[in-house]
C-alpha cells in the first residue's frame, strides 16, 4: 500500500496486482492524493497536471465501486481548483459523452455513474467558473434520467444538488426542468432515490423562489404523496424539505423588500399551518381531488403521512426558531391542538386513530417547547396551554374537546416536570391557576382526560415536592366528599395513585399518617360499593387502584396496613369451588362485571404488594396469600363459559382479569401455585391459539426475546431513535393501537420506564398475550414431561390446522411462548431429556425459521440458539448446524437462507467454539451468501451472522482473518450505497474482526501492517457514506482502533470528524443527526479518546475551528468556547439521557486532565452557564456589595457580558445544566487542590503572575468563584441551590485559613463576608425544604468555624440565621411537618444540632488556645487592641442557648443509642418513636442519626466537661422541653414514675450514654465510617475524661478501663491516620491517669484508715496484688502494654525482639522518625512511664523489664546526632520517660526495692551496651544522649544501682572516651553532664568521677589557657570547665580547697587584659575578660585568705588583677549617663547564659 503513495499512480505496481487488490490500491491511492493536493503548491501541479488528469479519466472506464468514483471526482475538482481549468471543459464533455452512451449493458453502468458523480463535483468545486456549459451538462443528465434504473436516477439526484451547490443564482435557467425531474424521483419507488431528491429540491429552494411562493401547495401535496409507503430516512429528508420550504415562505413574507421586485405570493402562517393540518388529516389526496371512499367517509389517513406531517411541523418551527416559536406560541398551539379536534372527525375516526393522532400531536409539542424554548418562555408557554385548558373545559360537547385536553395535559405535565422547582412561580401565580384548572379537570366525563389529568399532578409533584402532600390531601378530600359521583370517584382515585406513585420521586417523602387515610378511604370504598349499583364498579375500581397505588411506599408503611389488605385479598375470592358454582349460577351481566373488575383490582393491588414490598414477603405472609390463588386459576377456567352465557360487556373485563392473574403469577415462585400448573397451562395454551385473535403484533412480543444485536438488521425503527414516541406506531402496523394510559389505569402509579413521559400500556388483548407467553415459560419449565409433550403437541396442532393470517399470528404466539420456555430453561439450568420433546420443539422452531415475518426469524434463530444450549449435546448441536448447512445449499428462496444464515451465528454465540472443521463450512458458506448481490438482505443477515462467529470463535478464527478482511473490503467498495443495511452489517463484521485482532494490531510486521491499513481503509469508506448508521459504525471501528493500536489512528481527523457530525448539529436540536446511534457512537468516541488524550482531543477541535468553514456558527462556538463549551451547550440541548451521561463523562475526564491548565476557560464556561440565567437582579446585587468592599475592577465585566446577549454562547440554560456546571466548579477546586499549593496562595500567585501573565492560579478566581456559589445557591432551582450550597461550604473549607497579604492577620475570605451571608439568608426562609434547609446550617457551621470572622457582630448575622431554625425545630416531632414526611423533619432536626455542635466545639477550642495564650504571656497586647475579637464572643454566643441546646444533645444520643441497637432488641424500642423520630419512619432516620451524631457527642461531652459533672441542672428533674416525655428518656426525669433521679444517677447515665455510643461505634468500626467521626467520637472520650468524676468512674471500674483499651487497640490496627492514633493515645493517657488517681486515692484512704496500724499490714493496692501476676483480658496495664508496643513495633520494627534476636540481623542505624511518627511514639513512652505507678510493687517488677527494654530500645534506634547537639523529640521524650520510671516510688518501695535495683543495673548496662562496636552502627550513635541517660542514671536512682565498681568504672570510661573526642558541642554537653553529677550530695556517687575526670578537665583549661584561642566554642568550653572548678571547689574539704583555688586563679587572670587591650580586644576575649573579672570578684571575698596568700606570692598576677579591676571602674565612670542601659544589658547577658547551660 505505500506504493499508492504518490501524486501520480504506480502503474506498474498497479498492473501487477490481482481484481480485489486493485481496487484497494486506487482507492488507497485517491485519499492519498486527495491530502496530498491541499499541500501541494500551484507551480509544482501544473507541470504534472496533464499525466494526473489522464490517468484519473483513464480510471472512469475501469468500473469503479460507489466510493472510489466519489473520490475520484472529488480529486478531479480539487485538482482543477488549484491546477490551470484550461482542459476542464474537455473533462465536462468527455463525461458527457460516457453519459450520452447508448450501452445499456450491466458493465458500462458504473462507468456512467461515476461520469454523473464527476459532474456533480466539477461544478459543486468550480461553480460558476464554468460559465454556459451547465445549461448542456444539465440537460444531458436530465435526458439520461429517463432511462436510468434505480441506482442512476440516485446518482443523477445528487449530481444535481452539487451542481445547484456550486452555481447558485446562475442556474435560475434550469430550475424548472429540475424541479420537474426531482417531483417524479421524490415519489420513486426506490426509497433511497426519494432521499436524494429531497436533499436536491432542498438545494433547489434556495434559489427557486416558485418553489415556496407559487408552488407551495404542489410542493406541499408532493411531500405528503412521498410521505406515503416511506421509511424513516424518506420521512427525515422529506420532512426536512417540507419543514424548511414552508418556513422559507413565512420567513420571505418578513422579507417585505425582496419579495415586492418579484411578484411574489405571499404566504400567511394561517395558510401555512392549514396546509401541514390538511395533509395531517387528509394524507396526500389533496385538497378537492377526495376520492370516492373519502368522501364516504371510510378511508383513514396512513400512518406513515401523519408521522411525515408531524416531523415536518417540528422541522418547521425549528427553523424559524426558539424567538419565533415564542412570539407565535398562542396562534400554533390552538392550530396543533385543532389537528384531534371534533371539528375533524378523520383524526379521532375510530379510538386507535385517535391515540395514534394524539401521540403526533404531543410529540410536536414535545419537540418544539421542550427542544427550543428557554426556561421562561417555557413557563410562558405553560401559561398559555393553561388557559387552552380552562377554554376547552367550557366547551359543553364532550367529545369535541376531550383530546385536545389530553394533549394539552400531557404537555402541561411534561414541561412541569423538566423545569422541576424553577417552576414555583408558574404554580404560584394565582392569575393562571394552573392547580385549579389541572384538579377541575379531574372531574372531566371521559376517562383519558380523567387519567391524563391525573398524571399531570403526578408530574407536578415530581416536579416540585412540596405540593405533594398538599394536592394529596385535596384530592382525598374530595374524593371523601363526592363519594357520590361516578367521574370523581375514578378522577380523584386516578390522582390519588398518580400521587402515591410519585411519592418514591420525591426523597423527603409524605407524611406517614396518610397512609392511614388512603388506606381507611379504600375499605370504605370496597365496603361501600354493594350499596349502590349506579358506583359500585367505580368504587370497587377506586378502591383497590388505591391500595395498589398505597403498596409503592414501600414496606415500612405497607407493614401497617398488611393485615387488612390480606383479609380484603381472602374475602374477593369464593372461599372453596362451590361457592364458584353458586356465583355461576345467581348473577348476572352487570354483577359480573364489576366482580370481574374487583377481583382483577384485587390481583393488581397484590401484584404490586410482591413488586414494592419483597421484604414483608415471609414465609407467614405467603401461607396468607395462597388460599385465593386456586380459586383465582378456577375462576380462569371457568371464564369461558361466563362469557358463553352473558356475552359481549364481560369481554373486556374477562380479558383485564386474565392479564392481572397471569401478571401475577409470573411474579410469584411457581412452587407457590404448584397444585394449579397444568390447569394454567391449558388456559395459557388456549389463550394464545385463541380463534378470535385479529392481530398479529410481532413488533411487542419478539423484540425482547431477540437478541438485542439481531434487531440491528431489522427495521431501523426497533432501534432507538429521537423519533421513537411516534415511529413506534407504524412498528405495530395499522390494525394495532399504539400504548395509551386508558388501556390500564393501573399503569399511573407505576415507575415509568422510559423516564419522565407517560406510561404507555399496550391495549389489554394485547399485554394479555404478551403476558401469557412470558408465563407460559415459567409453568412449562415446571410442569411434568408428559405435560410438556401433550401442550407442545396441541400448539404444533393449532398451527397445523390454521390458515393464512391466522396461522400466521399462531405461530408467533407458540414461538415466543417457546422462546420464553428455553429462555427460561437456559436460565435455570434445566434439561430437555427426551428426544420427543426435543422433536417437537424443533419443528416448531423450524417453521418459524422459514416464516415470512422477519422478527420471528430473527427470534426463531434465538430459540434455536437456545435449544441447542439447554438440550447441551454435542450431537445434536452439530444435528442443528448440518439442518440449516443443507438448507442453505439447497434452498435458492431469500426466507430459508436468511433465516438459517443467522440461525448458524446464534448456535456460535450461545456455544463458544464450536470445532474447526465446523467453524470452516460454516464461513465458506456466509462467505458466499454475503457475496449474494441480487439479495441485499441475504448479504445483509449472513454478514451479520458472520460477525457473530468472528465475535465467538476468538483466536480459532485467525486463519480466516485475511480472507475475511479482504472479503469486507472488497464489498464496502461495490455494494451500492443505497443497500446501507449491508453496509451496516459490513460495519459490524469489521468491528469484530478488530476485536478478534486486538493488541496484535500495534506490532510492525508487514503481514499486521497490511491488515491495519486495510481495517483503515474499511473505515474510510464507510466514513464517507451518506447513511448515519453506516457513518455511527465506521466511528465505532475507528474507536476500537484507537483503543488497540492508537499510534495508527490519525487522531486529528478522528476528531474533526466527530466535531463536524456533533456540532454541524448543534445549532438546532431537532436538525442535528437525525440518527440517536450516531450522536451516541460519537460521544462514545470522544469519551474514550479524552480518557487517554484529553489535551490532544481539545487542540484538534480548537484548530478544526480555526482553519473552519466560516459559513457555519457552531464552529465559531468552539472557536470561542472550545469543545467544553461546545459539549456543554450539546448538554443542554440533548434529551436523550444516556447520551447526557456519556457527555457530562467526557466533560469530567477533560475536567480532570485539564481544569488546571485551562482555568480561565473552565472557570469562564461554569460562569457563562450559571450567569446566563441567573436573575439579572440577584448578580447586580452581589456586584454592588463586591463594590462596597473595594473590589470594583473584577465585577466590571460580568455586566457588560449579560447586556450583549450575542456574545453569550449559553442562551437560557436548563437548571440540569447549571446543576452540572455547579458541580464542576467544585470538581475544579478539588482538581487544584491536588495539583499544586500555589493555586491557595496569593501573594505567591500574584508573583508567578507578574513574572508570568499565562500562569493562573485559582485564588485570583476567588471572585468568581464566590460569585457563582451565589447565583446557584439563591436560584429557583433546589437542586441548584444544594449545589451552590455545597460549592459554598468546599469554598469555605479550602480557601478560609488563605491570609490576605495586604492587611496582615486578616485573611481573603473576610471581604466576602456580605456574600456569603446573602447567599445563605434565603435558605432559612419559611417555605423552604428541609434538605436545603440541612445544607444551608452545614454551610452556616463551617462558615463560623472557619474562623474568618471573628468581629462579634459580623457573626451575630449569621449566627441569627442558626438561631432561627433553632427556634423552628424545638417544637420536634409532636408539630408535624404538613409538607414531608417525618424522617425529613427528622433530617433537619438533626442538621441544626449538628451545626451548633460544630459551632459550640470551635467555641470552645478558641476559648481555650486563647487561655493557654495568655498563660504564656504573648497575645496580651493584641487582645486588648480588638476589643470586640475577644476569642470569648462566640462562646458567649452559643452559651446562651447552651441549655436548650444540651437538653436536646442529650435527647438526639438517645435516639442514636437506640436505632443502633442490633434488631433482636427491637423489641425494647419505645412504641412511639423516639424524641425525633417516628417508629414508623425507624429505617430512614437511621441515616440521619448516622450522619450527625459524632459532632453532637463531642459537644454534649464538652458541655458535661464545662459542668465538671458537679451541679445537676435546677430543673432536671422536671423536664423542661416543649414535648412530653418519652419513657425512655433518661436525662429528663421519666413520667412512668414518680421518684426524681438523683444528679448522681443522672450523670452515670449521660456518662454512659456518651461512653456506650462511643464504644458501640469504635468496637466495630464500619468501612464506611469517616475520619471526622472517629477523631469527633475520640475527641469525646478525651473531654469526657478531663474531669475528675468521669476519671473516678473510669478509675473504680477497671472492667471498663480494659474494654475502652481493647477498643482503642482495635481503632489503632484498623486505621492508619496519624491523628486518630494520636487522639487515642491521648484517651489512653487519660485512662492510665485515671487508674493511678484511683490506685492514690485507695492508698490514702487505707493509710488514713489503718493510720495506728502496722505498715506491713497494708494491703497491696494496684495491679499484680502480691504476686506480680497480670492476667491478660483482666488487667489494665496489660492492655495499655499491648496498645503501647502495637505502635512502637509499628514505627520502629528493629524493637521487636523477634525480629532483632536472629542472628542474621545486624544492629541497624539510628533513624530519624516523621513527624507524625516521633509523636506517636512520644505519646507511647509518656503512658509506657506512667505505667508503674498503676500497679502494686510485685506487679511494677513484672512490667519494669518490658518497659524500661522499650524505652532504651527507642533511645537507641533514634539517638540520631543533629547539628547542635540538639535531641531529636523521641530521644527527648525517652530520656522524660526514663527519668519518671526511675524516679518511681515503687524503686524505694521495700517490697520492690532489690528487683528494681537489679533490673535498673540491667537497663544501664544496656544503655553502656550500645557503645560497643558490634558494627558500624555506634558511630552514627549520638554520644550526648546516651551519656545523658547515664546522668539521669546516675543522678535519679538510688546509689546502690550505679555505685557497682564495674559500672562506675564503665561509666566513667565513657565520660573520658568522650572527653576525648574533638567535637567541641559533644565537649560542652558533657562538661554540662559532669558538673551536675560533680555536685550531687552523695559523695559515694559523685566522688569517683571527680577522683576521675577532674584532672583532666584542668589539663583542658590550662591548655586553652595557653593557647589564648579566639574560638567561641573553645570559649564556651572554657567557662564550662570554670564553671565545674568553681564547683568543685565548693563541694572540697577545707584542707584542698586551697590548692584547687590556687588552679583555678591563675587561670581566671590570665585572661583578664589591661585597658589598652581591652579597647582593641575582639569581642570574644572581652565577653571572657568580663566572665573571668566577674568570678575573680565573688571569690575573692569568699576564700580571702588563700587568695591574698596567692596575690603575695605572685605579683604579676596582682598587677594583672589590680590594672584590670581599676579599669572596670574607669568603664563604668565613663558609661555613667547611661548606666541603666548597662546595668539592663548585663542582667540580661547573665540571664541568657544561664539558660544557655541547662
Amino acid at each position: 500500500m505505500e506504493l499508492a503513495h504518490s501524486l501520480l499512480l504506480n502503474e506498474d505496481a498497479y498492473s501487477q496486482l490481482g481484481e480485489v487488490p486493485k481496487a484497494e490500491f486506487i482507492f488507497e491511492w485517491l485519499r492519498y492524493l486527495e491530502k496530498l493536493l491541499i499541500a501541494t503548491s500551484r507551480n509544482d501541479l501544473k507541470e504534472k497536471q496533464k499525466i494526473l488528469v489522464e490517468q484519473l479519466l483513464s480510471l472512469l472506464n475501469s468500473s469503479l465501486g460507489p466510493p472510489t468514483r466519489k473520490l475520484l471526482a472529488k480529486n478531479l475538482a480539487i485538482l482543477y481548483s488549484i491546477g490551470d481549468t484550461f482542459s476542464v471543459y474537455e473533462t465536462i464533455d468527455k463525461c458527457n459523452d460516457l453519459i450520452r452512451s447508448k450501452d445499456d449493458s450491466p458493465s458500462y453502468l458504473p462507468t456512467k455513474l461515476a461520469a454523473v458523480v464527476c459532474l456533480g463535483s466539477l461544478y459543486k468545486k468550480l461553480g460558476r467558473i464554468l460559465g454556459n456549459t451547465f445549461n448542456d451538462t444539465v440537460g444531458n443528465i436530465l435526458k439520461a434520467m429517463k432511462s436510468a434504473e434505480s441506482q442512476g436516477r440516485y446518482e443523477i439526484m445528487l449530481s444535481l444538488q452539487n451542481i445547484l451547490n456550486g452555481l447558485g443564482a446562475a442556474a435560475t435557467s434550469c430550475h424548472r426542468d429540475i424541479y420537474k425531474a426531482a417531483r417524479s424521483c421524490l415519489t420513486d419507488r426506490s426509497m433511497a432515490v426519494r432521499c436524494a431528491a429531497a436533499k436536491c429540491l432542498l438545494e433547489l429552494q434556495k434559489e427557486a423562489t416558485f418553489m415556496w411562493s407559487t408552488d407551495l401547495d404542489s410542493v406541499a401535496t408532493l411531500c405528503f404523496k412521498s410521505f406515503e409507503g416511506s421509511n424513516y430516512d424518506v420521512r427525515i429528508s422529506v420532512s426536512k424539505l417540507l419543514g424548511t420550504i414552508l418556513a422559507k415562505a413565512i420567513i420571505s413574507k418578513h422579507l417585505g423588500a425582496a419579495a415586492s421586485r418579484q411578484s411574489i405570493r405571499k404566504v400567511s402562517l394561517e395558510e401555512v399551518l392549514e396546509l401541514l393540518g390538511t395533509g395531517f388529516l387528509r394524507g396526500s389526496s389533496g385538497f378537492l381531488r377526495a376520492s370516492g371512499d373519502m368522501l364516504k367517509g371510510t378511508s383513514s389517513v396512513s400512518r406513515d403521512v401523519r408521522v411525515g406531517v408531524t416531523q415536518a411541523y417540528v422541522v418547521f418551527v425549528s427553523t424559524l426558531g426558539g424567538t419565533w416559536l415564542e412570539k407565535n406560541f398562542a396562534v400554533f398551539l390552538s392550530h396543533i391542538l385543532s389537528l384531534v379536534s371534533q371539528s375533524h372527525p378523520k383524526a379521532t375516526q375510530t379510538h386507535i386513530d385517535t391515540v395514534c393522532c394524539r401521540r403526533c400531536v404531543s410529540f410536536i409539542l414535545r419537540a418544539t417547547i421542550g427542544g427550543l424554548l428557554g426556561e421562561k418562555a417555557q413557563m410562558a408557554a405553560a401559561k398559555i396551554i393553561c388557559q387552552a385548558i380552562w377554554k376547552q373545559k367550557k366547551v359543553v360537547d364532550v367529545s369535541a374537546s376531550q383530546h385536545m385536553l389530553v394533549c394539552a395535559l400531557q404537555e402541561l405535565g411534561n414541561l412541569i416536570h423538566n423545569l422541576g422547582t424553577t417552576a414555583a412561580p408558574l404554580l404560584q401565580d394565582s392569575s393562571t391557576g394552573l392547580l385549579d384548572s389541572v384538579i377541575s379537570v379531574v372531574l372531566h366525563p371521559s376517562i383519558s382526560v380523567r387519567l391524563v389529568a391525573a398524571w399531570c399532578l403526578r408530574c407536578i409533584a415530581v416536579a416540585l415536592p412540596c405540593y405533594l402532600t398538599p394536592l394529596l390531601d385535596r384530592c382525598l378530600e374530595r374524593l371523601t366528599v363526592l363519594k357520590s359521583s361516578p367521574e370523581a370517584v375514578t378522577g380523584f382515585s386516578f390522582a390519588v395513585a398518580a400521587l402515591l406513585g410519585a411519592v418514591k420521586h420525591c426523597p423527603l417523602g409524605i407524611p406517614h399518617g396518610r397512609g392511614k387515610i388512603i388506606m381507611a378511604l379504600a375499605e370504605d370504598l370496597l365496603c361501600s360499593a354493594a350499596q349502590n349499583s349506579r358506583l359500585s364498579a367505580q368504587r370497587t375500581q377506586a378502591g383497590w387502584l388505591l391500595i395498589a397505588a398505597l403498596m409503592t411506599l414501600g414496606p415500612a408503611v405497607v407493614s401497617h396496613h398488611l393485615a387488612r389488605v390480606l383479609l380484603l385479598w381472602k374475602c374477593v375470592f369464593p372461599a372453596s369451588p362451590k361457592d364458584l358454582e353458586t356465583e355461576k349460577s345467581r348473577g348476572d351481566s352487570f354483577t359480573w362485571q364489576v366482580t370481574l373488575e374487583g377481583r382483577a383490582g384485587a390481583l393488581s393491588a397484590i401484584k404490586s404488594f410482591v413488586c414494592h414490598c419483597g421484604d414483608l414477603l415471609t414465609k407467614e405472609v405467603i401461607q396468607h396469600l395462597l388460599p385465593p390463588l386456586p380459586c383465582a386459576v378456577d375462576l380462569l377456567t371457568q371464564l369461558s363459559s361466563i362469557l358463553k352465557s352473558y356475552g359481549n360487556p364481560l369481554k373486556t373485563p374477562s380479558v383485564v382479569y386474565r392479564q392481572r392473574l397471569y401478571e401475577l403469577l409470573i411474579l410469584l415462585p411457581p412452587q407457590t401455585y404448584e397444585g394449579n400448573l397444568c390447569a394454567i397451562l391449558r388456559e395459557l395454551a388456549a389463550d394464545l391459539t385463541a380463534p378470535d385473535i385479529q392481530v398479529a403484533a410481532s413488533t411487542f412480543l419478539l423484540p425482547p426475546l431477540c437478541h438485542h444485536d439481531d434487531l440491528l438488521i431489522l427495521s431501523p425503527l426497533l432501534q432507538e431513535t429521537d423519533h421513537r414516541f411516534i415511529e413506534e406506531q407504524l412498528l405495530l402496523g395499522n390494525g394495532v393501537a399504539c400504548g395509551s394510559l386508558e388501556y390500564d389505569p393501573y399503569s399511573i402509579y407505576e415507575k415509568n420506564v422510559e423516564g419522565d413521559s407517560i406510561p404507555k400500556p399496550l391495549p389489554p388483548a394485547l399485554s394479555v398475550i404478551s403476558s401469557a407467553a412470558k408465563l407460559f415459560g415459567f409453568v412449562c419449565a415446571h410442569v411434568g414431561e408428559t405435560q410438556r409433550l401433550l401442550i407442545l403437541e396441541q400448539l404444533t396442532n393449532s398451527i397445523k390446522h390454521t390458515k393464512g393470517a391466522r396461522q400466521q399470528i399462531v405461530q408467533l404466539h407458540t414461538v415466543s411462548s417457546i422462546s420464553n420456555f428455553l429462555k427460561y430453561m437456559a436460565g435455570s439450568k434445566g434439561s430437555l431429556a427426551s428426544e420427543e420433546m426435543r422433536r417437537l420443539a424443533l419443528t416448531l422452531v423450524m417453521g418459524a425459521l422459514e416464516s415470512h415475518n422477519p422478527l420471528l426469524r430473527c427470534a426463531a434463530a434465538e430459540a434455536w440458539a437456545r435449544l441447542a444450549q439447554v438440550v447441551d449435546d454435542g450431537a445434536f448441536t452439530a444435528g442443528l448446524a448440518q439442518v440449516s448447512f443443507d438448507k442453505l445449499k439447497s434452498a435458492r428462496d431469500v426466507v430459508t437462507r436468511t433465516g438459517h444464515s443467522l440461525a448458524l451465528g446464534s448456535l456460535h454465540r450461545y456455544l463458544g467454539g464450536v470445532s474447526s472443521q465446523h467453524l470452516n463450512s460454516c464461513v465458506g458458506i456466509l462467505f458466499t451468501l454475503s457475496q449474494d448481490s441480487t439479495s441485499p438482505d441475504v448479504q445483509t443477515w449472513a454478514l451479520h451472522s458472520l460477525s457473530l462467529l468472528i465475535d465467538s470463535a476468538g483466536p480459532l478464527f485467525h486463519v480466516h482473518v485475511e480472507p475475511t478482511l479482504s472479503l469486507i473490503i472488497m464489498l464496502l467498495l461495490n455494494v451500492p450505497p443505497t443497500h446501507a443495511e449491508v453496509h451496516q452489517s459490513l460495519g459490524r463484521c469489521l468491528n469484530a474482526l478488530i476485536t478478534t485482532l486486538g493488541p496484535e494490531l500495534q506490532v510492525n510486521s508487514t503481514s499486521v501492517s497490511t491488515l491495519r491499513t486495510s481495517c483503515l481503509l474499511g473505515c474510510a469508506v464507510m466514513q464517507d457514506n451518506p447513511y448515519c448508521l453506516v457513518q455511527a459504525q465506521a466511528i465505532s471501528c475507528l474507536q476500537q482502533l484507537h483503543m488497540f493500536a492508537p499510534r495508527h489512528v490519525n487522531l486529528s481527523s478522528l476528531v474533526s470528524c466527530l466535531c463536524e457530525i456533533l456540532l454541524d448539529n448543534s445549532v438546532l436540536v431537532n436538525l442535528c443527526s437525525p440518527y440517536l446511534l450516531l450522536r451516541r457512537a460519537v460521544l462514545a468516541c470522544l469519551r474514550q479518546l479524552v480518557q487517554r488524550e484529553a489535551a490532544e482531543v481539545s487542540e484538534h477541535a480548537v484548530m478544526l475551528a480555526n482553519e473552519g468553514r466560516q459559513e457555519s456558527t457552531p464552529d465559531a462556538n468552539i472557536r470561542e468556547v472550545g469543545l467544553e463549551g461546545a459539549l456543554l451547550i450539546l448538554l443542554d440541548k440533548e434529551t436523550d439521557q444516556r447520551l447526557c451521561h456519556d457527555i457530562k463523562e467526557t466533560l469530567n475526564y477533560m475536567l480532570a486532565s485539564m481544569a488546571v491548565e485551562k482555568l480561565s476557560l473552565w472557570l469562564k464556561l461554569c460562569k457563562d452557564v450559571l450567569a446566563a440565567s441567573a436573575d439579572f437582579a440577584a448578580v447586580s446585587c452581589v456586584d454592588t456589595m463586591q463594590e462596597e468592599e473595594g473590589d470594583k475592577g473584577d465585577d466590571a465585566p460580568v455586566l457588560t457580558t449579560r447586556n450583549d446577549e450575542k456574545s453569550h454562547p449559553f442562551i437560557n440554560p436548563r437548571w440540569g445544566t447549571r446543576v452540572f456546571a455547579a458541580e464542576c466548579v467544585c470538581r475544579i477546586i478539588n482538581q487544584c487542590e491536588n495539583a499544586n499549593s500555589m493555586h491557595f496562595d496569593i501573594a505567591l500567585a500574584q508573583e508567578m503572575k507578574k513574572r508570568d501573565s499565562r500562569s493562573d492560579f485559582l485564588v485570583l478566581h476567588l471572585a468568581d468563584l464566590i460569585r457563582m456559589a451565589f447565583m446557584a445557591a439563591t436560584d429557583h432551582s433546589d437542586q441548584l441551590r444544594l449545589s451552590g450550597l455545597e460549592t459554598l461550604l468546599v469554598i469555605i473549607r479550602r480557601f478560609a485559613a488563605i491570609p490576605e497579604p495586604e492587611f496582615p492577620g486578616h485573611v481573603i475570605l473576610e471581604q466576602y463576608q456580605a456574600n456569603v451571608g446573602a447567599a445563605l439568608r434565603p435558605a432559612f426562609t419559611s417555605e423552604t425544604p428541609p434538605d436545603v434547609i440541612a445544607k444551608a446550617c452545614q454551610v452556616c457551621s463551617a462558615w463560623i468555624a472557619s474562623g474568618v470572622v471573628s468581629d462579634i457582630n459580623d457573626l451575630r448575622r449569621v449566627h441569627q440565621l442558626l438561631l432561627s431554625s433553632l427556634t423552628k425545630i424545638q417544637a420536634g416531632k409532636e408539630v408535624p411537618s404538613h409538607l414531608y414526611s417525618e424522617s425529613a423533619s427528622t433530617m433537619e432536626i438533626l442538621a441544626v444540632l449538628k451545626a451548633w455542635a460544630e459551632v459550640y466545639i470551635i467555641a470552645v477550642q478558641r476559648h481555650k488556645n486563647h487561655k493557654q495564650t495568655l498563660k504564656t504571656g504573648t497575645c496580651l497586647e493584641d487582645s486588648v487592641k480588638s476589643g470586640s475579637h475577644s476569642p470569648d464572643g462566640l462562646l458567649d454566643l452559643v452559651c446562651t442557648d447552651l441549655g436548650t441546646l444540651s437538653r436536646l444533645w442529650l435527647a438526639a444520643l438517645q435516639d442514636y443509642a437506640l436505632l443502633s441497637l442490633p434488631s433482636e432488641f427491637a423489641a425494647q424500642l419505645p412504641a412511639e418513636g423516639g424524641t425525633f423520630y417516628t417508629a414508623e419512619t425507624t429505617e430512614n432516620a437511621k441515616l440521619h442519626y448516622y450522619n450527625s451524631w459524632a459532632l453532637i457527642l463531642h459537644a454534649t461531652a464538652l458541655w458535661l466537661t464545662s459542668t465538671g459533672f458537679v451541679v445537676a441542672d435546677p430543673d432536671e428533674g422536671a423536664s423542661n422541653l416543649s414535648r412530653p416525655v418519652t419513657p425512655t428518656s433518661m436525662c429528663q426525669g421519666s413520667s412512668s414514675r414518680a421518684a426524681v433521679k438523683s444528679p448522681e444517677e443522672i450523670y452515670t447515665d449521660r456518662f454512659h450514654l456518651i461512653l456506650g455510643i462511643s464504644v458501640e461505634f469504635l468496637c466495630s468500626l464500619r468501612s464506611d465510617a469517616t475520619m471526622e467521626s472517629i477523631t469527633a467520637c475520640l475527641h469525646a472520650l478525651q473531654a469526657l475524661l478531663d474531669v475528675p468524676w468521669p476519671r473516678s468512674k473510669i478509675g473504680t471500674d477497671q472492667d471498663l478501663g480494659i474494654e475502652l483499651l481493647n477498643v482503642l487497640h482495635r481503632v489503632i490496627l484498623t486505621r492508619e491516620s496519624p491523628s486518630i492514633q494520636l487522639a487515642s493515645l491521648e484517651v489512653v493517657r487519660q485512662i492510665i491517669c485515671a487508674a493511678q488517681e484511683h490506685v492514690k486515692e485507695k492508698r490514702r484512704s487505707a493509710e488514713v484508715d489503718d493510720g495506728a496500724a502496722e505498715k506491713e499490714t497494708l494491703p497491696e493496692f494496684g495491679e499484680g496484688k502480691d504476686t506480680g501476676g497480670l492476667v491478660p483480658g483482666k488487667s489494665l496495664v496489660f492492655a495499655a502494654l499491648e496498645l503501647c508496643v502495637c505502635i512502637l513495633v509499628r514505627q520502629l520494627p528493629e524493637l521487636n525482639p523477634k525480629l532483632t534476636g536472629t542472628p542474621g540481623v545486624k544492629a541497624t542505624k539510628p533513624q530519624i522518625l516523621s513527624e507524625e511518627g516521633s509523636r506517636l511514639v512520644s505519646a507511647s513512652l509518656v503512658i509506657l512511664s506512667e505505667l508503674p505507678a498503676v500497679c502494686s510493687p510485685e506487679g511494677s517488677i513484672s512490667i519494669l523489664p518490658t518497659i524500661l527494654y522499650l524505652t532504651v530500645g527507642v533511645l537507641r534506634e533514634t539517638a540520631v546526632k543533629l547539628p547542635g547537639g540538639q535531641l531529636s523529640s523521641t530521644v527527648a521524650a525517652s530520656l522524660q520517660a526514663l527519668k519518671g520510671i526511675l524516679s518511681s516510688p515503687m524503686a524505694r518501695a521495700e517490697k520492690s526495692h532489690t528487683a528494681w535495683t537489679d533490673l535498673l543495673r540491667s537497663a544501664l548496662t544496656t544503655v553502656l551496651d550500645c557503645w560497643e562496636p558490634v558494627s558500624g552502627a555506634h558511630e552514627d550513635l549520638d554520644e550526648v544522649s546516651l551519656l545523658t541517660a547515664i546522668t539521669i542514671f546516675i543522678l535519679t536512682t538510688s546509689p546502690e544501682v550505679t555505685t557497682i565498681p564495674c559500672l562506675q568504672n564503665r561509666c566513667i570510661e565513657k565520660f573520658k572516651a568522650t572527653l576525648k573526642i574533638k567535637d567541641t558541642v559533644v565537649q560542652i554537653k558533657t562538661y554540662q553532664l559532669l558538673h551536675s553529677i560533680f555536685q550531687y550530695p552523695n559523695p559515694a556517687v559523685s566522688y569517683p568521677y571527680i577522683y576521675s575526670l577532674a584532672s583532666s578537665i584542668v589539663e583542658k583549661l590550662q591548655e586553652i589557657d595557653k593557647r589564648k584561642t579566639e574560638d567561641i566554642t573553645e570559649l564556651q568550653i572554657f567557662q564550662e570547665g570554670i564553671k565545674i572548678l568553681e564547683a568543685l571547689v565548693t563541694i572540697a574539704e577545707e584542707q584542698h580547697r586551697s590548692q584547687l583555688v590556687a588552679c583555678l586563679l591563675p587561670i581566671l587572670i590570665s585572661f583578664l587584659l589591661d585597658e589598652n587591650a581591652l579597647t582593641s580586644a575582639p569581642s570574644v576575649m572581652r565577653n571572657l575578660h568580663d566572665f573571668a573579672l566577674q568570678n575573680l570578684m565573688q571569690f575573692g571575698p569568699q576564700y580571702s585568705s588563700v587568695f591574698k596568700n596567692i596575690m603575695a606570692s605572685s605579683p604579676a598576677l596582682k598587677a594583672r588583677l589590680e590594672t584590670a579591676i581599676k579599669g572596670n571602674q574607669e568603664s563604668v565612670k565613663v558609661k555613667l549617663p547611661s548606666s541603666k542601659h548597662t546595668k539592663h544589658s548585663g542582667k540580661n547577658s547573665s540571664i541568657q547564659l544561664k539558660t544557655n547551660f541547662f
